[in-house]
């Protein structure tokens, strides 16, 4: 896998890069069939980034008439660098770099004849002169476009489940470099960390299980005022699929628009766990959430499908 994290910094560390260049990285390991990788270039306020989405198809997908369940796996961040503010790629870019990695892994996988039960969505953005913003206690990147946008165009209605892999270095909570896992979020609800998921994290990087702490706050959508974490959890806002986020971390406060801070061997084991996930999830052996406990506290408590809102404005008194 690090051979293909390296390839991935190599195509994000410029500030040529784009994502014509990624889809044709992953077209060159893809052979005959080709990646099928989408470039959607959107134009926000303060400048445009290019998202790149992948399906790769499983030998009993949804996309080819079978039962096995898609996966999603999307590459949460700002920006890749912050040019002209600072030069070289960014730590935020992490989470682009691991899932890129993911898709170069899985495409030359199905091209040596390892063909995954279910299909793997991939989404991510590439923009090398993002904007960067205040955050406490250090500054994070911004974006150019909003994080609806970036929803609309990461998450979508075939994904059954969402890892969303971000750098989560940017705070004084997650004291550990390496990997962390998130609760399972779904419609609202934070729910118990998976069992499964954290086993297998255990496995992939021959360490403990390390989990962090998810607020309310966290699982809303930006743009209500309140503080979140980071990203990570957004896509849980756009759908009613289970969604874990996968941090990379570090044992110190790391600003996101700092560079010299990504680690190639951490977004590795990312990768390879984004990889381990789609193997077993589309063949029906791991679940991101217990679908009965989860339909029992709706049924008991009620629908938390409002905190995927904006919600209600503040009334002055």
């Amino acid at each position: 896998m690090l051979k293909y994290v390296l390839d991935a910094v190599d195509l994000l560390d410029g500030p040529e890069a784009d994502g014509k260049r990624a889809v044709a990285y992953l077209d060159s390991l893809a052979g005959a069939e080709g990646s099928g990788a989408q470039v959607t270039t959107v134009t926000g306020d303060r400048g445009s980034t290019d998202f790149v989405l992948v399906r790769i198809p499983g030998s009993r997908g949804r996309s080819t008439g079978g039962q096995a369940r898609t996966l999603g796996v999307v590459g949460r961040l700002g920006g890749v660098g912050a040019r002209p503010e600072v030069t070289g790629m960014v730590s935020d870019a992490d989470g682009a770099a691991a899932a890129l990695a993911a898709a170069a892994k899985l495409l030359d996988m199905r091209r040596r004849g390892d063909v995954l039960p279910g299909d793997v969505v991939i989404a991510t953005h590439i923009c090398p002169s993002a904007p960067t913003e205040p955050h406490d206690p250090v500054p994070f990147m911004g974006s150019p476009v909003d994080i609806a946008t970036m929803n609309r165009h990461e998450v979508t209605d075939e994904m059954e489940a969402v890892l969303s892999i971000d750098t989560t270095k940017g705070n004084r909570i997650i004291n550990h470099r390496g990997l962390a896992l998130s609760p399972t979020v779904k419609e609202g609800w934070v729910l118990r960390v998976s069992e499964q998921l954290g086993e297998l994290l255990a496995v992939v990087t021959g360490e403990p299980l390390v989990t962090y702490p998810v607020t309310t706050q966290d699982i809303t959508p930006y743009g209500n005022g309140v503080h979140h974490i980071n990203s990570i959890l957004q896509p849980a806002t756009a759908t009613s699929s289970p969604v874990v986020g996968l941090a990379v971390t570090s044992a110190a406060a790391v600003p996101g628009c700092q560079t010299g801070a990504s680690h190639e061997a951490d977004i590795a084991a990312a990768a390879r766990y984004a990889v381990e996930v789609a193997k077993t999830y589309g063949s029906g052996h791991l679940d991101f959430h217990d679908a009965v406990e989860f339909d029992s506290l709706v049924n008991r408590y009620g629908s938390l499908a409002h905190l995927q809102t904006l919600g209600h404005e503040p009334q002055e008194s």
